[in-house]
Order: structure tokens, then C-alpha cells, then sequence
């Protein structure tokens, strides 16, 4: 509201200040001024102590800052450390439960050599090799695979061959098998050099 729109309000009355303004003799103050004079110094000291000390609220600002980057930092490789050890738990103990279930998928690939399985042998190895397929356990080594001293143990050297370039698994006696990257069991084989 303007002061034209007050009419109660006499424009020579709310001009602190001015050379008519009687002088308070209990505050020594003209109509308040040297009061708002006195707050206004007051909040002056005030930015003045923060703008010395800002640069203290600045450092201390910084290394709070510094302080919860570092501690988000720790939760991430501590969630990261707890879901790797929880993997390798899972993986230890599908280790565990199928490393002696290899002997059994030996015996069914003996069985298979000598001859076809009958019905219901042929159903029950079906079933126990996709169980421990869909448990991760994978099957790997075939004659003509390059050799690999960290998937396969060589049980014998047959000697040389002009067909390959590397050392190559000939014969396959027992398959090998792996968790994820982790082998159970090298593969045994019978492997030839080249010329």
C-alpha cells in the first residue's frame, strides 16, 4: 500500500530522520535511527565474522564432503566384497555336492562305450546329466582340441603327427569338467605333436 493510499499516515511522520524528528533522550536516538543504525552495524559484524571465517566453513564443508565420499565409497566395496563372497560361497558348495558326481557321469560314459544303454538307464543318466548341467557343471575336451596343461592332464604322448600344428589331444579317457571357470577335474588325455 502507498503511502497516498494511507491517509491516517502523515508523509512528514514516517520520514525517520529528517531535521523535525525529536530526539529520544532515554535511547539518545532521533526516532529510532541510531537503533536501526546500531542493528544494521550488528548484522554487518556478523557477515563480516562469516565472510573472515568462510574460508573455515569452506575447508570444513570440503572435508565433510571428503568424509561421506569416503564412507559411500566403503559401502559400495563392502556390498561389492559381500556379493563376490556370496558367489564364491554358492560356487564352493555346488563344488562340494558335484565333484563326486563326476565319478558317476565316468561310469555312465563307460557304459556308453561298451554299447547303448537301455531305457531306463539311458532316462535316469539323461536326467543326472541335465541336474547337474542346470547346477553349472559343464563338460569339456574332445579329440582335436589344442592342449591345454590348465584343462587337461596328458597321461601319455603318443608321439608326432603332420596334421596338427600344436600340441593336440588325440585320445579322450576321461572327460573333464567345470563350475563357471573353475575346473573339478582336467581333462584326461593322450596326446601328439607335431612334426
Amino acid at each position: 500500500m502507498t503511502e497516498e493510499q494511507r491517509p491516517d499516515v502523515d508523509p512528514v511522520e514516517s520520514s525517520a530522520g529528517s531535521p523535525s524528528d525529536e530526539t529520544n533522550p532515554d535511547t539518545g536516538s532521533v526516532d529510532g535511527v541510531e537503533v536501526e543504525e546500531s542493528i544494521g552495524d550488528e548484522a554487518a559484524d556478523q557477515v563480516d565474522d562469516a565472510a573472515g571465517s568462510g574460508d573455515g566453513l569452506t575447508t570444513k564443508i570440503d572435508e565433510l564432503t571428503t568424509d561421506l565420499q569416503r564412507l559411500q565409497a566403503e559401502y559400495v566395496n563392502y556390498r561389492k566384497r559381500v556379493e563376490r563372497d556370496r558367489e564364491l560361497v554358492a560356487q564352493n558348495a555346488a563344488y562340494k555336492v558335484l565333484a563326486p558326481i563326476v565319478e558317476v557321469l565316468d561310469t555312465i560314459d563307460r557304459a556308453r562305450e561298451h554299447g547303448e544303454l537301455s531305457d531306463d538307464l539311458k532316462q535316469v543318466a539323461d536326467q543326472l546329466e541335465r541336474v547337474v548341467a542346470g547346477q553349472g557343471l559343464s563338460r569339456f575336451g574332445e579329440p582335436g582340441e589344442p592342449f591345454d596343461p590348465q584343462l587337461h592332464e596328458a597321461l601319455s604322448h603318443l608321439g608326432t603327427d603332420a596334421d596338427v600344428q600344436v600340441t593336440t589331444v588325440k585320445v579322450l579317457a576321461k572327460a573333464g569338467y567345470r563350475i563357471g571357470d573353475r575346473v573339478v577335474r582336467a581333462a584326461q588325455v593322450l596326446v601328439v605333436d607335431p612334426e
